[in-house]
């Protein structure tokens, strides 16, 4: 939250963006060098550090970036690229390991080549909307209405403005959306949960990167297409297609009792990961304009990673003194009532298809 409040405070995103994946490419050397567990949580909390200091600019970027009719397709895009590197990492760990089995070391020192490239990536190719950006804010300034963010200007702030002013600002939809994410993300624990679900249920070690290529595929070659759906038929409706699929994915996997229904689980929540992770991200983008944008995008991603810490820690008790089939069933429950949330609270969007405005 604090990355994307600076990024506004600035008007500068690219830095951070740049800081976060640069600070996240220097854990790889450290996980391969690593010998003992704890330099291995040392460069886990350096990854993850970096990544929360460059997904809201990041993000913000895209918004920012993008006309709000096309908000669906930017992030779509952006997700399916993301996933499809994630698809061409597991096959090279899959290879790798199948070369040499145990050669853990190799795959974290051959991570650092993609990491290197998309710093030098950032670096020399991205342009942020700078000032197209600070116009917006100032037309919003200059013409206050009751937007999505309630009655004041979307993209203005006022001088001595402070993040904690700011976040309290972030009103109506946007306060209502940040409330069913919380609420779903309470359910919606770490994905090591599906893998040791499989595991259980008899995919053997050497195969989960490939139970991972597998979901990530899916994942990417429905992002696409999912970003376009939701720009024409209206982002929440997309969003609750997705809540329903991820209950059915979560209830699927806890009554599952065979490897080939582990698989089928695994493709199912790469349907549900293409249809609403940029579609999402999108729909923030709709309800946060103007300078407060990148507030809106950390407070997104503070919600979310406050929620999961939890909600894995309920997981693993329900998993180890319930059963296996408890933290899936709560996670099922949870999308259900995340959905009824949306429908109640969350109002469609006005900006689609080809009658909306750039």
């Amino acid at each position: 939250m604090f990355s994307g409040w600076l990024s506004d405070k600035l008007g500068r995103r690219k830095p951070l963006m740049l800081f976060g994946y640069g600070i996240s490419a220097l854990s790889r050397p450290l996980l391969a060098l690593a010998s003992v567990w704890g330099v291995v949580l040392g460069a886990r909390f350096v990854d993850r550090f970096g990544k929360g200091v460059r997904t809201a600019p990041r993000d913000a970027i895209v918004a920012d970036s993008s006309p709000r009719s096309q908000l669906g397709r930017s992030f779509g895009y952006h997700r399916a690229m993301d996933q499809f590197g994630a698809v061409i990492g597991p096959a090279i760990a899959f290879l790798v390991l199948a070369l040499r089995p145990g050669g853990y070391r190799t795959v974290f020192w051959i991570s650092m080549i993609p990491a290197a490239i998309s710093v030098v990536v950032i670096w020399l190719f991205i342009r942020e909307k700078r000032k197209a950006r600070v116009e917006a804010g100032a037309a919003a300034a200059a013409a206050p209405t009751a937007g999505s963010e309630g009655a004041a200007a979307p993209g203005a702030h006022p001088p001595g403005d402070t993040r904690w002013q700011r976040l309290r600002r972030l009103r109506g939809p946007l306060l209502a959306y940040l409330l069913v994410t919380a609420v779903f993300y309470l359910g919606n624990s770490s994905d090591a949960f599906l893998i040791l679900r499989a595991r259980d249920l008899g995919i053997a070690t050497v195969l989960i990167p490939i139970l991972y290529l597998v979901f990530n595929f899916v994942y990417s070659a429905l992002s696409i297409p999912a970003g376009l759906l939701a720009d024409r038929v209206g982002r929440r409706k997309v969003a609750l297609i997705g809540f329903a699929v991820f209950a059915v994915t979560y209830a699927w996997m806890a009554i599952a009792s065979s490897a080939a229904a582990a698989w089928g689980v695994f493709i199912l929540y790469g349907v549900y990961m293409g249809i609403s992770d940029g579609n999402g991200l999108a729909l923030l983008g709709e309800f946060s304009t103007g300078a407060r944008r990148g507030t809106a995008y950390g407070t997104y991603h503070m919600v979310v990673g406050l929620a999961a810490l939890p909600a894995s820690v309920i997981a693993g008790v329900l998993y180890d003194h319930v059963s296996a089939a408890a933290p899936f069933w709560v996670g099922a429950g949870a999308a259900v009532l995340a959905g009824i949330l949306m429908l109640v609270l969350v109002p469609e969007t006005k900006h689609r298809g080809k009658r909306a405005r750039a």
